[in-house]
């Protein structure tokens, strides 16, 4: 028997991950940082599979299961594929077929870059926080200017939210850091910060949002995972999973919810 009860569903994961993963010893701790970035992957890999991600022996691996208050790794499996029936598509069995079939014609790539962006926005509706969204669209409707900060992988939703902003006339400043200059003493006390960043996350957005929630600024967070440092400094957060295809992945799911930001702020701001 483990020692506690198991997760009933993925918020319950996600809570319980968010509440352990601190004190975990570093193998444990990367099984959780691994499971945090990448949920999409439970579901149709297998424990070895997992391990190797993570970077550790697949025995760690079982372990971090049981600390989750699972009796292993198949039924922590089971809560993710019972949690996503009828809605995870067939996504590993595609891409081992494309790889035996060695389809990497542009017509092939441009089909499963297709389908992992449907199954993206399809997973994004079904597991949005909506009081979450509400609470950034309030928040970032009633600052007087919105600053937005995104780099590297971030950058086009960044850039595309300082776009939409404008076009509505909402005061709003895009951060770059050049030069290493966070521009913290820009933001006041009656703006807001959208802080954009994912696994492996960036530490000038870090410290930038850390510092805005400091001085207490609202912040709302775009990022991948329910656990990870944003969430602890008190940023309202908007997780997003992309599907992938190979090592690469998309927008899609996390630019959808960013024209949904703009929209809703740009109502609010002119109602």
């Amino acid at each position: 028997m483990t020692a506690i009860e198991a997760p009933d569903s993925v918020k319950a994961f996600e809570e319980r991950l968010l509440q352990v993963a601190e004190g975990l010893p570093k193998r444990l701790r990367q099984c959780a940082d691994y499971v945090a970035s990448n949920q999409d992957r439970i579901a149709v890999s297998t424990v070895a599979e997992m391990a190797e991600g993570a970077g550790v022996q697949p025995s760690a691996f079982m372990r971090f299961c049981q600390i989750m208050g699972f009796s292993g790794f198949s039924e922590m499996q089971r809560l993710f594929r019972d949690s996503y029936v009828g809605g995870w598509p067939d996504y590993a069995t595609r891409l081992d077929h494309l790889r035996e079939k060695g389809d990497e014609s542009a017509s092939g790539l441009l089909a499963e870059f297709v389908e992992a962006g449907r199954s993206s926005l399809e997973m994004l509706l079904k597991s949005v926080d909506t009081k979450q969204l509400d609470e950034a669209v309030s928040a970032l409707s009633k600052a007087r200017t919105v600053h937005i900060m995104g780099l590297r992988r971030s950058f086009p939703i960044a850039s595309y939210l300082a776009y939409a902003f404008e076009k509505m006339k909402v005061p709003a400043v895009l951060h770059s850091a050049v030069g290493g200059l966070g521009n913290i003493s820009a933001i006041s006390r009656e703006d807001a910060l959208i802080a954009i960043t994912f696994s492996p996350y960036s530490t000038e957005t870090l410290e930038l949002a850390e510092n805005a929630r400091a001085n207490g600024i609202p912040v709302v967070a775009l990022s991948d995972s329910a656990v990870n440092p944003l969430r602890k400094s008190g940023a309202t957060l908007l997780t997003v999973t992309e599907i992938d295809f190979g090592a690469f992945r998309s927008l899609s799911a996390t630019l959808c919810l960013a024209i949904t930001l703009a929209v809703a702020v740009g109502t609010r701001k002119t109602a």
